[in-house]
């Protein structure tokens, strides 16, 4: 018997329980891994929501770090005692313990703390491929990277910054500008402003960019098309401001004949490998210390809701995660 965090019928943060919950062994091909940190991820209040639904009743939570506790049948990757992390693949890890199958776990070496780890796997696995596989980032170029002061951003930014790219960041928030300057923003727009797209272009002296990543969707996307350079790609890979709108494939061509990519973290970890490839590129540069997070909100795995609201509220900086 674990203690878990789970809901029965989506709403608010008040749905949520803290309760006793009886966790299986670990299935053929499953590890259960005993938490020791937990990560908030925006996502999570959208599932609470049934934003994006879940069966219900359901955990909550996709990622977290600590010890192998036990390994089910097949399993050879992976031993009790061993340091571990997730954060895709299993929900469920608002809880003392998950089972998660063998194939989603990454090692984490001496230098990423359990804490560090539950804070930066997905936001930092997400840079990763943004920054390394869709457009490998060179030194010398100028990028968009929308949301700089939120959490992929923060991380995002600051590895552009390190590749030796100069990045023009975007917030909707005039208290945000330093904080995304001090991650790694060269100039930071605000992407609310009318016409801040005409601003790229001025920045890049009229040439326009390779690349715009962009998680706000439905409210930057015809403008970051403008953004671009001729074959420039639009990377659309979060809609905080809605899904984007249909629109003709012919605007592609109008506008220089602009690749679009709707990418999800899964696809590019498909397997073990890649995972930990992905994974072990992004412990590379915490560890060099191009690369910062800070947790600056820890709240008690029974205070999950206090943890949702301050996130929904938008009462966060840096990283949220919770203890068990």
């Amino acid at each position: 018997m674990i203690k878990a965090i789970r809901f029965e019928k989506t709403g608010g943060s008040d749905v949520l329980q803290y309760v006793d919950y009886d966790l299986p062994p670990p299935a053929r091909g499953q590890v259960q891994v005993r938490h020791t940190a937990i990560g908030v991820n925006f996502i999570d209040t959208y599932h609470r929501t049934g934003l994006y639904a879940l069966p219900l009743p359901s955990g909550l939570g996709s990622e977290a770090a600590g010890t192998v506790a036990s390994v089910g049948e097949g399993v050879t990757a992976f031993k009790p005692g061993d340091r571990v992390g997730y954060c895709s693949g299993a929900i469920g890890s608002y809880s003392q313990a998950n089972n998660v199958a063998a194939d989603r776990l990454v090692q984490l070496p001496a230098g990423i703390s359990d804490e560090l780890a539950a804070a930066i796997l997905l936001k930092g696995m997400t840079a990763q491929y943004l920054l390394r596989r869709i457009h490998p980032v060179k030194a010398g170029e100028t990028i968009v990277f929308h949301a700089a002061a939120g959490g992929v951003g923060q991380i995002g930014c600051q590895w552009a910054r390190h590749l030796g790219a100069t990045v023009i960041g975007t917030t909707t928030s005039p208290g945000k500008v330093e904080l995304a300057k001090a991650n790694g923003c060269a100039h930071v727009l605000n992407s609310k402003d009318v016409g801040w797209e005409k601003n790229v272009r001025e920045l890049t002296g009229g040439k326009g960019v390779p690349v715009v990543y962009d998680s706000i969707g439905k409210d930057t996307f015809l403008a970051g098309l403008d953004c671009l350079a001729p074959r420039g790609i639009m990377v659309t890979y979060g809609n905080a401001s809605g899904p984007v709108d249909a629109f003709s494939p012919s605007i592609l061509a109008a506008k220089g004949s602009l690749f679009v990519t709707r990418p999800t973290l899964a696809h590019y970890t498909r397997t073990h490998a890649e995972l930990q490839e992905t994974a072990d590129d992004l412990f590379a540069v915490i560890a060099s210390g191009a690369v910062k997070v800070a947790i600056n909100q820890r709240f008690a795995l029974k205070d999950a809701a206090q943890a949702h609201d301050a996130l929904t509220s938008k009462q966060t900086t840096g990283a949220t995660i919770l203890i068990p």
